[in-house]
């Protein structure tokens, strides 16, 4: 278990799902919390990384710094993807190693599994066939940060995991016109259409692929969860075991948008994996579950929106 006043470092404390583990860790009574901004530290660049754990010193390190974005995104930087994520997490990972850290969670994505794997997703379908080719560059980035901890555990008796959440939706998120994910996209898209009073909205593919939304504010619960009641070389999987279909996520949107005009499908578009359901079934023996549905959490990430119009320019 962490001590409440143990020094606990945060990377990435300013994202959706960084900032959401800085709010949990509060709310359970944390008190002693590292974090830096970008400017205060560039986790890319090694001796600078060197350098801030060799000062600090800290405990327990939660890694949720990565380049993100959603299909458009990541087509466009394949490369920029691979080797951004690849240098930023290998640098905090093995100064952690170098420097003692008695703890650290890795934070991936569920678009490390197999483009067909078997539904729902078990923790050991990793690496058993091809990924989805748009987000293979990310995939690859986040399955050797996964793989990296596990090596340090066998080799060096560390206690490092990695947990691989579901899409995920929040306080905080992106809602860049072309960067980011498909929720919060849909939620921008709908208010502007709304605003604008247009008869008609497009969207990419054909609305058929299934997905699985969780809320942010879930998985940083789940994300402190584990650091306290789960060590293993194998990752944990986390979402809410529920999914439905992009069309029914655009309908369901629009809906609670109150956007009343057409949905078209521009089918020129790629849908992706085609469904990318985890099964959570690990997380749930170990005694957590989910809170949040998606009719609610939709409502809360819009007010979020409203509150922070900003964020739709990052």
């Amino acid at each position: 278990m962490m001590e409440k006043d143990a020094k606990i470092y945060v990377a990435g404390h300013r994202g959706m799902v960084g900032s959401a583990i800085v709010r949990e860790l509060k709310r359970q009574g944390y008190t002693n919390l590292i974090t830096r901004t970008h400017a205060e530290l560039d986790l890319q660049r090694q001796a600078d990384v060197e350098a801030f754990f060799a000062a600090e010193k800290p405990d327990y390190v939660f890694l949720a710094a990565a380049k993100v974005g959603g299909i458009v995104a990541n087509q466009e930087a394949l490369a920029d993807f691979m080797y951004d994520n690849m240098i930023m997490q290998m640098n905090v990972i093995h100064e952690a190693w170098a420097n003692g850290v008695k703890k650290l969670e890795f934070l991936g994505s569920s678009c490390i599994y197999p483009r067909l794997a078997p539904q729902p997703i078990q923790e050991s379908s990793l690496l058993t066939s091809a990924l989805e080719e748009t987000n293979e560059a990310y995939a690859l980035a986040k399955i050797s940060g996964l793989k990296y901890c596990e090596y340090l555990n066998r080799q060096y008796g560390t206690d490092y995991i990695s947990v691989m959440p579901t899409n995920l939706y929040g306080p905080n998120d992106n809602y860049h016109p072309t960067h980011s994910h498909v929720l919060p996209a849909l939620i921008r898209r709908f208010h502007e259409a709304k605003q604008q009073g247009l008869d008609t909205v497009t969207c990419w593919g054909d609305g058929s692929p299934l997905r699985e939304f969780m809320y942010v504010d879930d998985l940083a619960n789940l994300c402190v969860f584990l650091m306290n009641n789960y060590s293993g070389n194998e990752t944990v999987n986390a979402g809410t075991g529920k999914e439905l279909t992009i069309k029914a996520l655009t309908e369901k949107v629009a809906e609670i948008i109150g956007y009343t005009g057409k949905i078209e499908w521009d089918t020129s578009k790629p849908n992706g994996t085609p469904r990318k359901l985890l099964d959570v079934s690990k997380a749930a023996d170990l005694g957590w579950t989910y809170q949040t549905e998606l009719d609610d959490g939709i409502r809360l990430a819009y007010q979020d929106f409203l509150a922070n119009p900003m964020r739709a320019e990052r």
